[in-house]
């Protein structure tokens, strides 16, 4: 079974060509995984020593998952995008049944009051990051299929959320909020793409503000989240805790930063330093300088993942180029609400950010999504298809050279 998936030839690691990457994109994540890696060394060093005596402990399960995401990211490349396409239903009802699991008492883990991990040992599988992906592959095969109905009947801009509502509905019932926003947000902007008239995209934006206004004041304690986060210093030592701390690293901070290493805000002031807020705590060590660098970076592969979309629209591979825009969708949404979060232009949210936050589940998928961006590229610049079909070398050792992009 895995062999029919993954394909030893051709790939872009192994190729007529030698390896045949989009090399400034590789290099762009590579560089957030490394600079991820070291802030999470930095980050968790003082929780570390005292949860385990060791101060390397999370840096060397970072490290571990570091490892294995590169490993899924090599993997990804291998599978070609046709084989993606066709196990689109497959991929959607696994990401239902591994939502269901977890809020299953006795196979859900509870982390902090909320029921986001299945245990497998020492490790923790956060399904919602797989479903998040498997969604947007599944809509990027629907929006091939029902191109035209989605684009000129209600029918066909409506079927997609009979999915998209019981997804959110298990999601939220972890609670988890932030997945729930940004795989809808980003499961709109397909939808817009995919050539959903103005007026339906209005009102499907209209509808959900009214729903988060709704999931709002469901629940207090998010009600108390969207209250404080305007004026965190009014409860300062209570729902404010983690902001005020937050902003106290930025200001420390300053324009060079305190030094790599040198942070005080680490050393339990700030919860969550190595997951959530990772970056307040490079702030303080790195300083504007070193959170504009990085901010700079995410935009990169932000933007370089949607010009992967529009070549492949270019070359005709729709699905393709649905799948790389919901990706780079995903990236954004966690990005913005994270950054924004540390900031405080958002309420405080548990949402990690992407190639930095210590987590394996999210640093796993961010990796695959990267080779499937790749993978993507690779194809569209040799103009593959989205046929599935036999190669030889021959077929690619005398082909002219396309140059990169």
């Amino acid at each position: 079974m895995i062999f029919g998936v993954i394909k030893p030839y051709p790939s872009p690691i192994i190729s007529g060509r030698g390896v045949d990457l989009d090399f400034p994109m590789l290099a762009g994540c590579l560089a957030l995984l490394g600079l991820g890696l070291v802030m999470i060394t930095s980050a968790s060093s003082e929780v570390a020593a005292v949860q385990s005596g060791n101060a390397l402990y999370m840096m060397t399960r970072h490290l571990i998952y570091l490892v294995l995401g590169l490993a899924a990211c090599v993997a990804t490349m291998m599978i070609p995008v046709s084989t993606w396409q066709r196990l689109g239903w497959l991929m959607l009802i696994g990401a239902f049944g591994l939502l269901v699991l977890v809020i299953v008492p006795g196979i859900g883990r509870e982390v902090n009051g909320s029921m986001r991990w299945i245990g497998f040992g020492m490790f923790n599988v956060q399904p919602s990051e797989i479903a998040k992906v498997f969604v947007v592959i599944f809509l990027a095969g629907y929006l091939i299929r029902r191109q035209t109905e989605v684009r000129e009947s209600w029918m066909g801009f409506f079927k997609p959320f009979i999915v998209l509502l019981p997804m959110a509905g298990l999601l939220l019932m972890e609670p988890d909020f932030g997945a729930t926003v940004v795989m809808m947000g980003a499961a709109a902007a397909m939808l817009f793409l995919g050539g959903v008239g103005l007026f339906r995209f209005s009102l499907m934006v209209a509808l959900a503000v009214g729903a988060v206004f709704v999931l709002v004041q469901a629940q207090p304690y998010r009600m108390a989240r969207l209250i404080t986060f305007t004026d965190p210093w009014s409860d300062q030592f209570g729902s404010g805790y983690q902001l005020t701390q937050a902003l106290i690293a930025f200001g420390r901070g300053e324009w060079f930063g305190v030094g790599l290493g040198n942070s005080v805000q680490k050393q339990f002031y700030l919860p969550e330093a190595h997951t959530d807020f990772v970056f307040s705590v490079l702030a303080e060590e790195l300083g504007v300088v070193g959170s504009l660098a990085t901010v700079a970076l995410f935009m990169f592969v932000s933007i370089r993942a949607m010009y992967i979309g529009m070549w492949a629209e270019r070359a005709k591979q729709f699905f393709a180029a649905y799948t790389a825009y919901g990706l780079a969708f995903l990236w954004i949404g966690q990005f913005l609400i994270n950054i924004g979060v540390n900031v405080g232009l958002l309420p405080t949210k548990g949402l990690t950010l992407p190639f930095l936050s210590y987590g394996g589940s999210s640093l796993i998928i961010c990796c695959a999504s990267l080779g499937l961006l790749l993978r993507i590229e690779w194809e569209s610049r040799n103009n593959m298809g989205s046929e599935e079909a036999e190669f030889n070398e021959s077929d690619f050792a005398e082909e002219p050279n396309h140059g990169r992009r």
